[in-house]
């Protein structure tokens, strides 16, 4: 097998790339609230050493050349740290093993931050097990609907779905899925954005404040 290269190696040709190699940036948290894209995927390395890979999907694509007809491979990968990171990328060229480098060097450049919190009315336990509000995401023909579900419930959804969230650190939740789930790129794509709704939404405060406080016994929410 080849040696992992070490991320520090790199020489860097962004502004926060070069910030990161310097350890003037210590957490991917700062890239994100400071609104910055990730146009390195060595930041990631660097910054989220824990992240595991897994592809989704290798299909081969053709399409019609001045020399006649052309296949490659198209691979789509997912990575994830079980710890409120996520993100998913495709990547295509002539050889299955680049088409999958290349799908992880962009699933690591879109790579997301998810709230994590306990956004079931049934549980209130505190912990960071599911999502904290109800969200919806749509790619393609594909929707998605996400919704908390307390302690225990585990994931509530097709293989998909569950991958993705298995890799975000999503534990329990209750999923409803339409439109052709059998695309995996779409089905993968609507969690995804379903996820990455949370850092659109305005809130004051934090997340994680979301489902600690319990309801007294014998009060029920409308």
């Amino acid at each position: 097998m080849e040696e992992k290269q070490d991320p520090m190696d790199w020489n860097p040709k962004t502004e926060i790339g070069k910030k990161v190699k310097n350890k003037e940036i210590t957490t991917i948290e700062e890239i994100f609230a400071a609104g910055r894209p990730i146009l390195e995927s060595q930041i990631v390395d660097i910054l989220l050493p824990n992240l595991t890979e897994e592809t989704l999907e290798i299909k081969t694509t053709q399409r019609m050349t001045d020399c006649g007809r052309k296949t490659q491979f198209r691979a789509i990968v997912l990575v994830g740290d079980g710890n409120s990171h996520v993100g998913i990328g495709i990547g295509k060229a002539d050889e299955t093993r680049p088409a999958i480098e290349t799908a992880i060097k962009n699933a690591k450049k879109r790579i997301t931050s998810i709230p994590l919190a306990c956004g079931s009315w049934e549980c209130g336990c505190g912990q960071k097990h599911t999502l904290p509000i109800l969200v919806e995401g749509k790619n393609g023909s594909v929707s998605v609907t996400l919704k908390p579900a307390s302690r225990g419930v585990g994931l509530a959804a097709n293989e998909v779905v569950r991958k993705v969230l298995g890799m975000a650190g999503v534990k329990d939740i209750w999923s409803f899925s339409r439109g052709r789930t059998r695309n995996i790129y779409n089905s993968a794509m609507a969690v995804y954005n379903a996820l990455e709704s949370l850092n659109k939404i305005k809130w004051q405060g934090s997340w994680e404040q979301v489902g600690t406080v319990k309801q007294p016994e014998g009060e029920v929410s409308g």
